[in-house]
């Protein structure tokens, strides 16, 4: 768990602080740094909604049988406060995946 996208505008002026954020939310869901990337891409716009958000943070997990969904969305209410300590309005979306569809290549390591 669990891939983190970040889209910000680019007129957005708060500092948006990876690594901070990357710790609180290795404590939120209980992961390891190496295992919960966290991607920023700055916008130029997007799509106005009722929703007033700094960053729109969307989450892809691997679904667990403990990961129900009632503790799914109190991780998520609380990757929003990670947020708010940091001074940013967050907008959350997470989305789970099965294990037996999900395939990786990392880089090979330097020898």
């Amino acid at each position: 768990m669990p891939l983190v996208k970040l889209f910000a505008r680019q007129t957005l002026t708060k500092p948006i602080n990876l690594q901070s954020i990357q710790s609180k939310l290795c404590s939120i869901w209980n992961t390891k740094p190496n295992t919960t990337k966290l991607i920023l891409t700055r916008v130029d716009d997007w799509t106005d909604e009722s929703f007033a958000e700094d960053v729109y943070v969307d989450i892809r997990a691997y679904g667990k049988a403990e990961r129900t969904r009632e503790m799914v969305l109190d991780g998520m209410e609380k990757v929003q406060g990670a947020f708010g300590e940091e001074g940013l309005v967050a907008n959350v979306r997470l989305e789970t995946y099965e294990g037996e569809r999900y395939f990786h290549v990392p880089p090979k390591e330097a020898k």
